[in-house]
């Protein structure tokens, strides 16, 4: 029955969250059970196209994304896919009305990758963002407000600025991966192979009003049902950005920042805390 290869599609996706992302992972069992299913799977899709376009360098990538869009749109006009990954996530896609249009800016920005090497402007800067980030956001978003399409509304900008927070905090983590392996540059007129002091502190200034408007016009108003989970994501990538505001801006590409499971731990009891406080 094809509810059984549902169950375990959902898991491969689960299990996907897990193996790449421990914050995320650990960020997404704070959400209730009924909606954090939905999560993994929309994690599972769009890590299975990161990883075609960022790792697998011994293949085509370029036809290894073309396979995996078609596959995509194969299986959701089906409705059911062999790949358990588009399985789990079309199964989403569905449940929760996520328009096609936020899919398409997703493999858009993928595709990107494949050949684009330089952001010079800022629109493509944004372009790229909006599709690689601010529209997973707006995907989880579709969960969290399960159908209620004036809080989705509400909120969506407030989606997109945490997503593009997540984005350029990666950005800066990765920075060292990005332009010596991939040959990539993200920030547009910032020389990262020699990044100053003054466009690391623009950069930062950046993200934390991203995180800023996010938290006060988003996180806040977030359902009771996704609104810890979110938060415990907001303070993890808070604490990642402070440690890398920490780090010379001459030292930042020879350092990988990360946040140990400690730290990741005493952060989620100490938000768990002011949760059941009522002071988020």
């Amino acid at each position: 029955m094809k509810e059984l290869f549902d169950q375990v599609s959902f898991q491969c996706s689960k299990l996907v969250t897990k193996k790449y992302s421990t914050s995320f992972s650990l960020a997404t069992r704070m959400l209730a059970p009924e909606i954090r299913v939905a999560i993994y799977n929309i994690y599972g899709f769009v890590r299975f196209a990161d990883e075609i376009v960022d790792s697998f360098h011994d293949y085509d990538k370029e036809a290894l994304m073309e396979q995996f869009e078609k596959n995509y749109y194969l299986g959701k006009h089906q409705g059911i896919s062999l790949n358990p990954i588009l399985n789990a996530f079309i199964d989403t896609v569905e449940k929760y009305n996520i328009d096609d249009s936020m899919i398409q800016a997703f493999l858009k920005s993928m595709k990107a990758d494949l050949y684009k090497t330089d952001y010079t402007t800022q629109e493509e800067y944004k372009e790229y963002i909006y599709g690689s980030a601010d529209v997973v956001g707006l995907m989880c978003l579709k969960v969290f407000v399960n159908g209620n399409q004036a809080k989705f509304e509400e909120l969506k900008g407030a989606a997109m600025r945490l997503g593009s927070a997540f984005q350029k905090v990666n950005f800066l983590r990765d920075l060292k991966e990005d332009v010596e392996q991939l040959n990539r540059s993200y920030f547009p007129n910032v020389n990262l192979r020699a990044l100053d002091n003054r466009s690391k502190a623009l950069i930062i200034k950046e993200i934390e009003e991203d995180f800023d408007y996010a938290y006060h016009h988003g996180v806040l108003k977030l359902p009771v049902e996704a609104k810890f989970g979110v938060y415990i994501a907001y303070r993890y990538y808070k604490r990642l950005l402070k440690k890398l505001n920490s780090v010379p801006s001459e030292e930042i590409m020879d350092t990988r920042i990360r946040i140990s499971n400690g730290l990741k731990i005493s952060l989620l009891m100490r938000g768990y805390a002011r949760y059941k406080l009522n002071l988020l």
